[in-house]
């Protein structure tokens, strides 16, 4: 699909996690900058970029509906079905958003325990603040 960077943070959760538009060259100049700041003593914050070389690809990934589901998860973590149901769409469109949010790096999927059913897939947020950022 689309051609994306993304700095990994791992398994915490970000404060922020900031979608935007640039080149390789501005993605590894920001990459190193980064990485000088703990040889100055400096104190790296937890966050997630993700970033796009053409816009029009961002605007493929992060569609109307995958950002409500982004919304969604962010007021409350709920499994696929559930979200369908409280964004008022088909259930199998939703796992398709979930996906394609999901291997870009925007959300996460983690699985618990549902008392007397087995287990059960929980969609959760990666930040608590999403920022979108487009040059064109």
């Amino acid at each position: 699909m689309a051609k994306a960077h993304r700095q990994p943070l791992g398994e915490k959760t970000a404060k922020n996690l900031n979608v935007s538009t640039g080149t390789t060259e501005d993605f590894f100049e920001r990459s190193l900058k980064r990485a000088r700041r703990p040889d100055r003593g400096e104190k790296l914050a937890a966050q997630i970029r993700l970033t796009f070389e053409d816009p029009a690809d961002l605007l493929r990934v992060l569609t109307a509906e995958r950002v409500r589901v982004i919304h969604a998860v962010r007021r409350r973590p709920a499994p696929v079905t559930d979200l369908a149901i409280v964004l008022k769409r088909d259930r199998t469109a939703v796992k398709r958003d979930v996906k394609i949010l999901t291997s870009f790096g925007l959300v996460r999927i983690h699985e618990e325990t549902n008392p007397g059913h087995g287990r059960r897939k929980i969609v959760q947020p990666l930040a608590s603040r999403y920022e979108l950022v487009a040059t064109i």
